[in-house]
């Protein structure tokens, strides 16, 4: 009759434990998250190719060894790994509050006399004598169980939202991965784009050094006045001071791509010495349409499940509004010999339902704050789509003002150059003074600054739209943490 109540509440409690409360997650449709049918801007809106791996669309060799050697070293790209990892124990974590506990112990005790441990006896012929109490053992086992039955489906809504992090963590890593990828790809080009300029400030010093010499000897004839040397200098020392600025810029770009693929800043220098073209890429991108970039975008769908995350906190909030049951038992063992350990044998059954009746509107408000979070989530989801579609279509805009620019410095840098070289051509017979000369040059160099700018720029934009279009993962795969290696730190973790 004593283990009639534990069978009721039992029979009550494993029905209401196939329940959870809070809200079911529900996706949200393109329409609500204020996704367009096409983009605004003039984009090539055919099925998406692939864009695992974009770099290799360059055709730069470097260039894709130094995007795979960041994917390996770079510690940004490891942290995110370590985040991921973390995330993983805590759904683990989660997950076992959907089992029992177990739990043992045994037990050993001795006890002597200290003082006062004799005791004084009268045998049967009247003798008197005195006994020693010698000390005592004890022995026990025991073991314990004990399961909080998840009546309202709190624990299970804590195991979701445990799982939409992990899930989200994943997307995290590969947001991190992907911009690592192209930022290690937009300093290779702008590391080639500073050579390129370096070299058009040196070949242009060469020649204004040339024009200097015979500004010296026009003068030295009593051709001209000093004004033509004097201008030849001026010139001459302008362009000289932009060098040391261009190979400062450069130095940093090379020294960003050397921590970028998790070494010293100096450890790429020698590798990038040699002077490169800028790397092209090709002419036409296919972006699909606007709703592609839900799927395809890692930041957009770790906000997704940040928001998945949140609603199951809802639940995990609203169970604590209900009564929490609680079962267990435990087995006992224990005896002065350890022969006799198990002759007697103890057993407890134990049921306890809790109920708060009073909390002052604590337990509710947290409801209510669970409930503002995931409002909260859903509108970080929406504004990270948004600012992806920005991101993609200003990226369009950028490549193709890059590539006009491209064709007009082309056309800018050849009259550039045939007015240079006539305008050397007159100077150095007397037909034309030495500020015609001087402008001439001074256009020819901008028109090829501008040339590799444009060209430059048609490459970062190029870059840029690819990671806006999340490009450089496997967006067909939730990325997880890597199985359990020897840590950095020492004991039992997972590698990278």
């Amino acid at each position: 009759m004593a283990r009639r109540p534990l069978v009721l509440t039992l029979a009550v409690a494993l029905p209401l434990s196939a329940c959870a409360v809070g809200p079911d997650y529900r996706p949200r449709t393109a329409p609500e998250l204020g996704v367009p049918d096409k983009f605004s801007v003039p984009a090539d809106q055919r099925a998406r190719e692939d864009l695992t791996r974009w770099w290799e669309k360059f055709d730069d060799p470097q260039l894709a060894s130094l995007v795979q050697r960041a994917q390996a070293a770079n510690l940004d790209i490891a942290q995110a790994v370590t985040r991921l990892r973390q995330a993983r124990e805590s759904l683990v974590q989660q997950r076992a509050s959907l089992f029992p506990s177990l739990g043992a112990s045994g037990g050993i005790s001795r006890s002597e006399p200290l003082r006062g441990g004799t005791t004084t006896t009268t045998l049967p012929d009247g003798s008197v004598t005195s006994f020693s109490q010698g000390g005592s053992t004890s022995f026990s086992l025991g073991a314990d169980a004990n399961y909080q039955v998840d009546l309202f489906g709190g624990v299970r809504r804590g195991v979701q939202s445990a799982r939409a992090d992990y899930q989200a963590a994943g997307f995290d890593y590969a947001t991190v991965l992907v911009s690592i990828e192209a930022e290690t790809a937009r300093n290779y080009v702008l590391a080639r784009a500073a050579q390129a300029q370096l070299a058009n400030a040196r070949e242009a010093l060469v020649l204004q050094d040339d024009d200097l010499q015979i500004a010296e000897w026009r003068v030295q004839a009593g051709l001209v006045s000093s004004l033509d040397q004097e201008q030849a200098r001026a010139q001459r020392a302008q362009t000289a001071a932009t060098i040391p600025t261009l190979e400062a810029n450069y130095n940093g770009f090379v020294s960003r791509l050397g921590v970028l693929t998790g070494q010293a800043p100096g450890a790429l220098k020698s590798e990038l010495e040699a002077v490169k073209p800028i790397p092209r890429g090709p002419a036409q991108v296919a972006t699909g349409i606007p709703a592609e970039a839900l799927r395809q975008r890692p930041d957009i769908r770790a906000a997704e499940r940040n928001l998945a995350s949140a609603t199951a906190r809802i639940g995990v909030a609203e169970a604590q509004l209900y009564p929490s049951l609680a079962i267990g038992g435990s087995i006992d063992a224990g005896s002065s010999a350890l022969s006799s350990l198990f002759d007697v044998i103890t057993g407890r059954l134990f049921a306890n339902i809790a109920q708060t009746i009073f909390d002052a509107g604590r337990t509710r408000s947290q409801v209510r704050s669970a409930q503002a979070a995931a409002d909260g989530a859903f509108l970080s989801y929406k504004q990270t789509v948004l600012t992806s579609l920005e991101d993609i279509e200003n990226a369009i805009v950028a490549l193709d003002a890059a590539r006009r620019r491209e064709a007009e410095f082309r056309i800018a840098l050849e009259a550039a150059n045939n007015q240079a070289i006539l305008a050397r051509m007159q100077y150095r017979s007397g037909l034309t003074d030495y500020t015609t000369l001087n402008q001439a040059q001074n256009a020819l160099l901008s028109a090829r600054n501008g040339l590799v700018g444009a060209q430059s720029d048609q490459s970062t934009a190029l870059i840029q739209l690819y990671l806006s279009l999340g490009g450089g993962w496997d967006s067909s795969v939730t990325p997880e943490a890597p199985a359990r290696t020897s840590s950095t730190t020492g004991g039992t973790a997972d590698g990278n």
